[in-house]
């Protein structure tokens, strides 16, 4: 095939073919004729989790709605369907996600299969609104995995890797749509950070820290509020020593805030506040590599003390950095199993020699506080580390092999931090 590539374009995928099926049968005489098989979402992954040798699935022309539940309380897509579209969707028929990621342009499908997330003490990452899977298995075989049937197998599979099959159908826990306002603060002092993190990391429904970590100060704090009768119109002007933008502002300080959500206190709907980026925009060139983990919350100060001590190293290869809260689940491969979690995440410049060069230190730094690695970002922890970090893993390698058990959804990355031991 011709030459393919993710996103960010530090990966060039070596699968000989790439397919765009608009059927699950489609999909299922693919896989049933293919030695090796992935799908492929919107590609915003920045590592092979996705790559294979033989066959790549894109799932870009698998994007509508299926079903729409009041019921349930549920919306059915169709794997390729992404985030930004969808609640453009549930907010005109009055239904809402429960929370989205910066960028509103990634596929469903993907982001819940590497437990990709939003923000907020009380949200669960985008994997926790999953209430049943659709996929076509190693064999061909279309099967059906809920929330309210399979039990633990369900909690294994949600956050699969790309391992279990196809994903070809997803539905989403949903509620009432909802209003948010955004505010940014500028320069919190990082002595108040530390002071008073849980305090400003409960203050809005979703709370985002921007930080280059150089200087004692925090670039910015950017709330996110959901809107009710009650919520008072005034808006403070300081914030724990932080002062209020009075302008919108991109993450990255010498950027224009253009591509960016409304912010200034104006309320919107929830699916044009809660990302960062605005749906119709493309938020850069794609000139970055990406890097999170996430942190237990109680580590959560010790951690950042750790980062901060390596600044003089960060400061040629950082472009920004962002600090949000997730809260705990029950999904097995998910980095915030059974634990609420800081989540430190870095974009880099695209030098990915000085970046791989530096991620050891860094992971060395965050080691005692057992920080996971995000799935779908760059990483260098060794896999053995990565595996022992995961007390369900075991499970999930019988899962994977018993859906496929031809290998043909097993690649590099899943033989490598999954399938390693055995």
């Amino acid at each position: 095939m011709e030459t393919h590539q993710n996103w960010a374009g530090n990966l060039t995928y070596s699968a000989a073919r790439l397919h765009h099926p608009t059927s699950v049968a489609e999909i299922q005489a693919i896989v049933r004729q293919s030695r090796k098989v992935k799908a492929l979402g919107s590609r915003h992954s920045f590592n092979t989790i996705a790559d294979t040798s033989d066959d790549l699935i894109s799932l870009d022309r698998l994007n509508r709605v299926v079903a729409l539940d009041p019921q349930q309380r549920t919306v059915t897509v169709e794997a390729g369907m992404k985030y930004g579209e969808l609640g453009v969707y549930l907010h005109d028929a009055g239904y809402a996600l429960h929370n989205m990621a910066s960028l509103p342009h990634i596929s469903v499908a993907g982001a819940c299969a590497t437990a990709t997330h939003g923000s907020g003490d009380t949200n669960g990452n985008l994997a926790t609104a999953v209430a049943a899977l659709e996929i076509v298995t190693g064999e061909g075989e279309v099967t059906t995995l809920s929330r309210e049937h399979d039990g633990e197998t369900f909690q294994g599979a949600v956050v699969g890797l790309g391992g279990l099959g196809i994903v070809t159908k997803v539905t989403l826990d949903i509620g009432p749509t909802f209003t948010v306002r955004q505010e940014v603060y500028e320069t919190l002092p990082r002595v108040a950070l530390e002071e008073h993190l849980d305090e400003i990391m409960s203050s809005a429904y979703s709370v985002s820290l921007l930080t280059d970590w150089q200087n004692d100060r925090v670039n910015l704090v950017w709330l996110k509020r959901q809107v009710t009768d009650d919520t008072p119109a005034n808006v403070a002007a300081a914030l724990f020593g932080a002062k209020l933008a009075l302008a919108d502002r991109h993450p990255i300080a010498e950027l224009s805030a253009e591509n960016c959500t409304p912010q200034m206190g104006v309320p919107g709907p929830w699916h044009e506040r809660l990302p960062h980026f605005r749906m119709g925009f493309t938020p850069s060139a794609g000139e970055e590599l990406q890097t999170e983990y996430f942190v237990p919350r109680q580590h959560a100060v010790a951690a950042l003390r750790a980062v901060t001590a390596l600044r003089e190293q960060l400061k040629p290869l950082l472009q920004i950095s962002e600090i949000r809260t997730v809260a705990a689940d029950t999904l097995w491969m998910s980095p915030c199993y059974r634990q609420p979690c800081v989540a430190l995440h870095f974009t880099w410049w695209k030098d990915w020699p000085a970046v791989r060069q530096f991620l050891p230190t860094l992971e060395e730094s965050l080691a005692p506080f057992d920080a996971r690695p995000h799935w779908g970002k760059l990483f260098t922890i060794p896999a053995a580390r990565v595996q022992a970090l995961y007390p369900k893993l075991p499970d999930f390698r019988r899962l994977l092999q018993s859906y496929d058990p031809q290998g043909k959804l097993r690649n590099a990355f899943l033989d490598t931090y999954i399938f390693s031991a055995l």
